[in-house]
């Protein structure tokens, strides 16, 4: 049994995690956080997740509540990841990031910690993100200069980053061969959960690869799948393509 903290359970990612948790044999839900101000704190996890009482209440401090768990699972803002981050390097403890928009600065803090605990970090924790951000490389490599690449990725109206983490990281993909980063095209409308396309266009013909996500439930299992194979795991900085077994 792995016993996880979700931080910001009563957002939308994080009460998907919860109510996927609890559907999960194998997953305890020890404890989970919200911002001090938030009206989720101090009521039954179980009330904000609509599954029933569970005797846990929504907190504020991960300090309090470090000890009950084996590893967090971290959704929210870089403020709030780093302030959690640093607790659960205090007290040992595995983390799974997901947090997006972070500055090559705190990227690098969170390689810090991974020195002295176990991480997941990932933009994107959805498995076909993960194969497509391999595939987009192979197809760069193989295709060369006679393709011209772009990148278009649509997400939901409240998304303040733009371009997304999962672009820039295909972005990176295309870098890695190419050696610049390709133009990225960002839509923010409606309620859309995640599409990206990487467009290789030659003369005659062109390749377009896409993923889209359909729910939320996509990235809530990646994390969980992320919290369980942490569990018993050196201090390392771990991705999605190591819980996924993907090699290359």
């Amino acid at each position: 049994m792995v016993r996880i903290v979700i931080s910001g359970i009563a957002g939308k990612m994080g009460t998907r995690i919860g109510v996927l948790a609890s559907q999960d044999k194998n997953i305890e839900i020890a404890g989970a956080l919200e911002f001090p101000e938030s009206p989720a704190i101090g009521k039954d996890i179980g009330e904000i997740l609509a599954i029933g009482k569970t005797g846990k209440k929504v907190e504020s401090d991960f300090s309090k509540i470090a000890d009950s768990c084996d590893a967090l699972v971290e959704f929210t803002s870089p403020s709030a990841t780093f302030e959690h981050l640093e607790v659960a390097v205090k007290n040992k403890k595995a983390v799974v990031i997901g947090t997006t928009n972070l500055s090559s600065e705190e990227t690098n803090k969170i390689k810090d910690a991974s020195a002295k605990i176990p991480v997941v970090f990932s933009p994107n924790m959805s498995i076909g993100a993960n194969l497509m951000f391999r595939i987009t490389e192979e197809i760069a490599k193989a295709l060369g200069d006679d393709y011209q690449v772009e990148i278009v990725e649509a997400h939901h109206d409240q998304k303040k980053d733009a371009p997304s983490g999962t672009a820039k990281r295909l972005g990176e993909a295309v870098s890695k061969v190419k050696g610049k980063m390709p133009p990225m095209h960002s839509i923010r409308l409606g309620d859309i959960v995640g599409d990206h396309t990487v467009i290789f266009a030659g003369k005659g013909e062109r390749i377009e690869l896409t993923h889209r996500v359909h729910s939320r439930d996509a990235f809530a299992k990646g994390a969980l799948d992320a919290a369980k194979f942490l569990i018993g795991k050196k201090p390392g900085l771990y991705t999605m393509a190591d819980v996924m077994g993907v090699k290359g």
